[in-house]
């Protein structure tokens, strides 16, 4: 006799169940879970969403411009335009045109299509005033290598221009920073500017 009394057989000692039989034969006696008809699935997490390049994609939406033309665009001899913000010294647009202001960033919108440089130009205003700048230069060339060699851009530039809040004043600068090929402009303070839309570090 086996020193620890006799061998109890159970449905694993049977030799005539085969796998599956001794699978169901040892769950016989485990009570089921209750059914209530919900099947629980885990469903795969969704992709990442790039939130904030969706939001500046919105804000530059929202910084387009309209071609519409503005009122207070001044056309001075020949095809040079300026302009001033209404409640702004007259001097500050001559002092502008002098260069009393050191220009402090430069954006070239040469070879872009309207289409590109209206963002890049609202991008550019914004940063410009983020960081405190209150004057800049917009290099739009002359148009000289547009159909009938019209400054297409320039116009277009000066009317994004005057739509803009942080825009003081604008003119031709002095030949010496781009003449009629560019605009020097003048911003607002940072501490007087209404809020900029936030856009990409340049």
């Amino acid at each position: 006799m086996p020193p620890h009394g006799p061998r109890r057989f159970g449905a694993a000692d049977d030799p005539l169940l085969d796998g599956q039989d001794l699978f169901h034969e040892l769950l016989k006696e485990v009570d089921p879970l209750p059914d209530h008809g919900r099947v629980l699935l885990r469903a795969d997490p969704p992709p990442p969403v790039p939130v904030q390049r969706l939001l500046d994609d919105q804000q530059v939406l929202a910084d387009s411009l309209s071609d519409a033309a503005d009122p207070d665009l001044e056309l001075e001899e020949g095809d040079r335009l300026a302009y001033l913000r209404s409640g702004v010294a007259r001097d500050v647009l001559r002092k502008l045109r002098r260069g009393h202001w050191a220009i402090q960033k430069t954006l070239d919108l040469h070879g872009l299509r309207s289409e590109e440089a209206r963002p890049a130009l609202a991008q550019f205003l914004a940063q410009g005033v983020k960081r405190g700048l209150r004057c800049i230069l917009v290099v739009h060339g002359k148009g000289l290598s547009s159909p009938n060699q019209l400054p297409v851009l320039k116009g277009r530039v000066a009317r994004w221009l005057a739509q803009r809040g942080e825009v003081l004043a604008f003119c031709e600068p002095r030949a010496a920073d781009g003449g009629s090929g560019a605009t020097v402009v003048l911003l607002r303070s940072k501490s007087t500017a209404p809020a900029p839309n936030e856009a990409e570090d340049w």
